[in-house]
């Protein structure tokens, strides 16, 4: 399989690999379509019993036809975040803390979902606010990545040689440290607090709301702290704001330390359509070819006797 790969010309593996990313987004959607297909039609059962329940214990009480604009309406409210059983108690959608953690799910594309816009002005105001913030947010990153990379280089290198490993590990050991980093400290940590303070939570569901939240698919199934009390809610929304900016910031360092390896690019160049070597690559045979062309000596500026120049022999020699 392999040497068939090499055999292939550049244009047909990356026509390959593209027929084989949209085949496993086809398998994928078979597979979600086979999992919750049946959850999904025993919860409509389940739902229909219940109404059907409701109506035959309450029907002589009920007008027939006023309980579907009821369901209407409290389903319309529940898609913008207001919940009917909620209580006077419990912390507003829109408070600062509330609209901060929504500012954040929006610049770092997770947008959870679970708080929607209700004005035309809000959704305007968020159009521009997100056309400002993306690029400016990608300025910052590029800006802050590239100096703390190179500090982690540093480090890194200096571990290598102080244990006398092979310098070439280096980019490596570098990669699986940010990675270790991001498993440890902003999934695993925080997963087994998640499992632990939210009562309706098992350990795959908190597993699952730190992958869907690092990743930015933010489902917004899942979303902690919405049944505290307002006091404990801030302090969550201010948690979360951190551990979504701490950690994808983490989770971006990680990814540009794996693109940087050589083994990674060698992958992209095999796939790559034309098959010739981005500037990237060229990089490194720039730069050598400047060396050398610096280290030749200079050319002698002094003018050779004008006799010489036309093929004469000099007096001296004559003589």
């Amino acid at each position: 399989g392999a040497g068939l790969l090499w055999d292939m010309g550049p244009g047909a593996r990356y026509w390959l690999l593209l027929a084989s990313y949209l085949a496993f987004l086809l398998l994928g959607s078979a597979v979600f379509m086979a999992i919750e297909g049946p959850p999904e039609r025993r919860l409509w059962e389940q739902l229909l019993g219940h109404l059907a329940a409701f109506q035959a214990d309450y029907q002589d009480c009920l007008p027939p036809g006023r309980l579907a604009p009821l369901l209407e309406g409290v389903l319309r409210a529940q898609a913008y975040g207001v919940s009917a059983l909620g209580n006077a108690t419990e912390p507003e959608n829109w408070d600062f803390a509330s609209a901060l953690f929504f500012a954040v799910s929006v610049l770092t594309t997770t947008g959870y979902g679970h708080t929607a816009l209700l004005s035309d002005g809000g959704k305007a105001f968020c159009v521009g606010f997100a056309g400002l913030g993306l690029p400016a947010g990608l300025v910052l990153v590029a800006v802050l990545r590239q100096p703390l990379l190179r500090r982690l280089h540093h480090l890194v290198s200096w571990a290598a040689t102080r244990c006398g490993l092979d310098p070439a590990r280096v980019p490596w050991l570098q990669a699986l440290l940010l990675g270790l980093m991001v498993g440890t400290i902003f999934v695993l940590l925080p997963a087994l607090v998640l499992w632990d303070r939210e009562d309706h939570w098992s350990l795959l569901d908190a597993f699952y709301f730190c992958f869907m939240s690092l990743s930015t698919i933010g489902l917004g199934d899942f979303v902690p702290g919405q049944d505290y009390h307002p006091a404990l809610y801030w302090f969550y929304q201010l948690a979360l704001i951190c551990y979504l900016l701490l950690g994808l910031f983490t989770l971006l360092l990680t990814l540009e330390a794996v693109s940087e390896l050589r083994e990674v690019r060698v992958v992209v160049g095999f796939f790559s359509p034309s098959g010739s070597k981005s500037p990237e690559d060229q990089r490194g045979i720039v730069a050598q070819d400047a060396l050398t062309l610096n280290n030749c000596p200079p050319p002698s500026t002094s003018p050779a006797p004008q006799g010489l120049a036309q093929g004469q022999v000099s007096p001296s020699r004559a003589s």
